[in-house]
């Protein structure tokens, strides 16, 4: 096996052996959409960051990543690379193999050009290329998962819902209509916001930053202000919808048309790109049944998707999107220390 840049001869074989492997995967998870092509892989042959591996002339694998940057995860000083969904893959054969000699090349290059985080989105049910990078030093970060739109089993849990704080907060029955844009259950309604009205929601996305930060979690991110998180959501054009008591927020929920992979380009696709629900009322049902309330309301506009991605590491998140969908990717990290740099040549 011969290891080499990857360049601009090897797309198309890369792109035929990313959609096999993409195949792969869908038919572990069959909510994924069917697809005949892959995003261009011209820019990771610009880049110069990818590795090739050859066996007599033919691809039988590569890894590319995007060029270098800095603020890796948002919430750190170092510079990293990031192998994306589809700028990786290899044969079924000796896969292993493949991918240990390709990171092996490949990672030189990465800390030659000053990157000491190391990410890689490899498919969740890939048992051959995520042991291997565990043998490497990579650990579990992100997951990326999918669900049909479809509702929630959620009645099953109305009966401990009843019961929150010691009194009868939600009554017998199902969710029904109220105000246009409205729907109510209890003493509890669930709304999809308007622009001017996102400010509402900020209180709840204050307490994620700072559930971030809490053990084992240890994510220190910036905090937006409100007129910041508010302008990002219409300019992203972001749709929030909130469950609220008695006037005020217990649980959020915030949607863009686009996720962390190429597969939410899809015009049914939506994926879910913020989530808080308040800690005493977790695990009685609320959020299940805001996440209901806005499947009617997006299966009704003709989406057939629902995707959602989270860090392991955040154990309420982890929990609760792993019970409810079905993950196809598993990012893994690795960190490297900076030191290597007093020693190791730059290109």
């Amino acid at each position: 096996m011969i290891i080499t840049d990857f360049r601009y001869e090897h797309i198309p074989e890369a792109e035929a052996l990313a959609l096999s492997c993409y195949d792969e995967e869908r038919r572990e998870v069959p909510a994924l959409p069917e697809i005949h092509s892959v995003p261009a892989l011209k820019d990771f042959a610009d880049n110069h960051m990818g590795a090739a591996a050859l066996e007599n002339g033919r691809l039988v694998g590569f890894l590319c990543s995007v060029a270098p940057f800095d603020n890796v995860f948002r919430s750190t000083d170092v510079k990293g690379v990031f192998s994306p969904m589809l700028a990786n893959a290899a044969i079924l054969e000796n896969r292993a193999a493949i991918y240990a000699a390709l990171y092996q090349y490949a990672a030189l290059k990465w800390v030659q050009a000053g990157a000491y985080s190391h990410a890689v989105c490899l498919y969740a049910h890939d048992e051959a290329a995520l042991g291997q990078f565990f043998r490497y030093g990579f650990g579990l970060r992100c997951v990326d998962s999918i669900r049909t739109m479809q509702r929630l089993d959620t009645m099953q849990q109305l009966d401990t819902m009843r019961r929150m704080d010691g009194q009868r907060l939600l009554k017998s029955g199902s969710a029904h209509e109220g105000k246009t844009g409205m729907s109510s259950l209890g003493e509890f309604v669930f709304t999809e916001l308007k622009p001017e009205e996102y400010c509402q929601i900020y209180p709840l996305e204050s307490m994620l930053n700072s559930h971030f930060r809490k053990s084992p979690f240890f994510m220190n991110r910036r905090l937006e202000s409100c007129e910041e998180f508010c302008e990002e959501c219409v300019r992203n054009k972001d749709r929030c919808f909130a469950a609220f008591q008695k006037g005020e927020p217990c649980a959020y929920l915030k949607l863009s048309d686009t996720g962390e992979t190429f597969i939410t380009q899809s015009s049914d696709y939506i994926h879910i790109t913020g989530a808080f629900c308040l800690p005493e009322y977790r695990g009685r049902g609320l959020y299940q049944n805001l996440l209901d309330y806005a499947v009617d309301i997006l299966e009704k506009e003709g989406y057939t998707r629902l995707g959602v991605d989270f860090e392991s590491i955040n154990p309420t998140a982890d929990r609760f999107w792993s019970k409810y969908f079905a993950a196809y990717t598993q990012g893994v990290v690795r960190r490297i220390d900076e030191r290597i740099g007093r020693v190791i040549v730059p290109e």
